[in-house]
């Protein structure tokens, strides 16, 4: 069975001018990325903050238009699809944005935010566009007697489900998650998390689920990719990983994570880029295990 998304030698590159008469540089963001999503899986692309990974996922939804490479969703090449295609295709391919507080129009009612995406695709009349979005802030656990209340009334947690009941709102395979409670206080984080997978089990959802946290990724996703300074670097299933990492950047994030005990004897794992090659192609350590380490 093919993959839901396939994402071969995805590559962006941003270029930038140095002072007003300098020579313009040339940034590559994301290089030359592969990696595969099976429907109904959770795959998690992870790394620190400047790795790439948002800016992957905007380039699979060419909310950022790549510079080569290839994107396909159900067999259909994504980068080949013109505007009018494209938006029909984001009918099966949503994004929840990291920041609920900038991510929602501060001047429109929560109401209208969820509706808008029903609006813009013509779908239903008015009076079924508004009991789609009544079922929906049900469906994230909101009182849809609050549909008329402004973003700025919500809670920063309230405010990602209603991001996330948008997303919803078209009835998509795939869910793009960047970064989705890492705004949120730990708390709250727990419910939004739990949410999310209550959701793909009721919906059959999607996820790439990008993240910095290597807790949250080790509880929610079943494979992940590892990425270092725009390129994957490691690659395979959660447990195989966080088991046996082979890389020395996923060694290092690893040991970066935080333990309960005080008293736990840990030994942090400082990255050193001058021990490995960062341009060391991905090979096989394990069975579905792959590294690029030399």
């Amino acid at each position: 069975m093919a993959p839901l998304l396939e994402v071969r030698n995805l590559t962006k590159e941003f270029t930038r001018k140095k002072g007003f008469f300098g020579r313009a540089a040339s940034v590559r963001a994301v290089d030359n990325v592969t990696f595969d999503v099976a429907e109904g899986e959770t795959f998690g692309l992870v790394g620190e903050s400047g790795s790439g990974k948002t800016t992957t996922g905007r380039c699979i939804l060419r909310l950022i238009e790549p510079t080569s490479g290839e994107v396909r969703f159900r067999g259909e090449d994504v980068l080949a699809f013109s505007k009018a295609r494209m938006r029909q295709a984001r009918r099966e391919m949503q994004i929840v944005f990291q920041d609920p507080y900038s991510s929602l129009n501060p001047r429109m009612r929560v109401g209208t935010i969820v509706e808008e995406p029903l609006v813009i695709h013509r779908m239903g009349s008015k009076a079924e566009r508004h009991a789609r979005v009544r079922e929906l802030f049900d469906l994230v656990g909101l009182d849809p007697s609050q549909l008329t209340r402004y973003p700025h009334q919500f809670s920063g947690g309230q405010r990602q489900r209603i991001g996330l009941a948008r997303a919803l709102a078209l009835n998509p395979s795939l869910i793009i998650a960047d970064e989705p409670v890492s705004a949120l206080d730990v708390s709250v984080q727990a419910q939004v998390v739990n949410l999310l997978m209550d959701l793909q089990q009721r919906l059959k959802l999607t996820y790439l689920f990008i993240a910095h946290d290597l807790r949250l990724v080790e509880h929610i996703c079943t494979r992940l990719a590892v990425m270092y300074l725009g390129r994957i670097v490691e690659t395979g299933s959660t447990e195989a990983i966080f088991a046996a990492p082979a890389h020395p950047y996923t060694r290092a994030l690893l040991s970066a994570i935080p333990v309960p005990d005080p008293n736990a004897q840990r030994k942090r794992v400082v990255l050193d880029p001058a021990t490995f090659d960062r341009n060391a192609p991905l090979r096989e350590v394990a069975s579905g295990h792959f590294a690029a380490v030399s």
